[in-house]
């Protein structure tokens, strides 16, 4: 028989992506923990954890309105990865979502319902 996965995802509720997310998963039988960045946060661990499966350039939306919204001096400084995580744990909402991670992994930024379901598969 095989293990379930532990499946979380880490979004904010009111983001469409992560809302068409959660919506695909419930449809699916897809069971999920949710991590809500605005309440809960990030840690400087969890992300360092991130940075192993995904590229500091793609943790970091820098087509959203968060970052369209700071300042130079902070982008530059997000041009590092100190300074990414920095940024990602004071405002959160800079970080692509939704993340999806299946047993520890990042598998997903964003959402595309055809990974998806290449994910879920089986």
């Amino acid at each position: 028989m095989a293990k379930p996965h532990t499946v979380v995802v880490y979004g904010i509720p009111n983001c469409d992506t992560v809302k068409k997310a959660r919506v695909w998963l419930d449809d699916h039988g897809v069971e999920f923990e949710f991590h809500d960045f605005k309440k809960l946060g990030v840690s400087v661990p969890l992300l360092e954890d991130w940075l192993k499966d995904v590229s500091l350039d793609a943790l970091v939306n820098k087509r959203g309105t968060t970052w369209r919204g700071l300042g130079d001096a902070m982008k530059a400084a997000a041009e590092t990865k100190a300074g990414a995580v920095a940024l990602m744990i004071h405002k959160p909402s800079v970080i692509k979502r939704p993340v999806l991670v299946v047993n520890g992994r990042v598998k997903s930024l964003g959402f595309a319902a055809d990974q998806y379901a290449a994910l879920f598969a089986a």
